[in-house]
């Protein structure tokens, strides 16, 4: 299964360096790595050709014009270049553990939105990482500052026994999620009317519930660490929530400016 590896980012390639990284080292390679970039200067995109170089498979940059926070067009923008048939989208601020990969795609099924954890670093830990006074590799369960700390548990075994399936609208994240492409253009993907932090992912995925997939919890697999930052300004939330009470409320499959703008053949997007 050819692997498409969706990495977000905004004007901070720090981490975004930290989260390629870790996507070269991973057990399992990519079929290709595709940074969604959502505007961001010069810097960013000389890391991004930087990794290009050395990296064993293509590592491609799709950038858009920088005119407010539309992460969910920079999705889709990315996407609609991919040619795995399987997507892995994470924020470009994760260090991904080796086998991150290779635990999404033990799990991937046709229908089904697989939705993986994350590991939250603290302050001290995160400026380790960025001064290179810690490897990113090292990165474990038993690290210094983390909360959540279970998160950073990777256990096949246990991964199985207690990761379940729902279509619950609570505690959807987008930072660390994988489907099979199909399923992402039935739906024509992210609706791009949203600008502004929030919701777009919990819209998105309404919609693929209301298109009949099911939502499966990774749990003690696919690890990823998040680096810590600032949290985001939530100005665009009220109309954001209006456009996903709308998408529950009228169970909408398919948003009217999705991914198709972006795709070469409307005859894949609605196949």
């Amino acid at each position: 299964m050819k692997i498409s590896l969706i990495v977000t980012t905004y004007n901070w390639p720090e981490a975004l360096e930290l989260t390629l990284r870790s996507a070269l080292a991973q057990s399992l390679p990519p079929h290709e790595v595709i940074v969604a970039d959502d505007g961001s200067k010069e810097p960013t995109r000389r890391v991004v050709e930087s990794f290009a170089k050395k990296a064993p498979f293509p590592l491609l940059h799709s950038w858009q014009k920088d005119d407010g926070f539309r992460l969910a067009m920079s999705r889709n923008r990315a996407i609609a270049r991919a040619t795995g048939e399987y997507v892995v989208v994470v924020d470009g601020d994760m260090v991904l553990q080796k086998d991150f990969l290779a635990d999404h795609a033990d799990h991937a099924r046709p229908g089904l939105y697989l939705q993986g954890g994350r590991v939250l670093l603290g302050p001290s830990i995160t400026r380790e990482l960025f001064q290179k006074r810690r490897d990113p590799e090292t990165l474990s369960l038993f690290s210094p500052d983390l909360k959540n700390r279970k998160n950073a548990l990777r256990s096949p075994l246990l991964c199985r026994l207690f990761s379940k399936t729902s279509r619950s609208m609570k505690g959807i994240k987008g930072c660390n999620f994988s489907l099979f492409r199909e399923d992402i253009l039935r739906v024509n993907g992210f609706d791009n009317a949203f600008v502004g932090w929030g919701r777009e992912d919990s819209e998105f995925v309404a919609r693929l519930y209301n298109a009949g997939l099911k939502r499966k919890n990774l749990k003690f697999c696919a690890v990823a660490y998040h680096l810590f930052h600032p949290e985001h300004e939530r100005d665009a939330l009220p109309e954001n929530d209006r456009r996903l009470r709308r998408s529950v409320e009228e169970d909408l499959v398919r948003c009217e400016d999705g991914i198709e703008r972006f795709t070469t053949s409307a005859k894949e997007v609605s196949r």
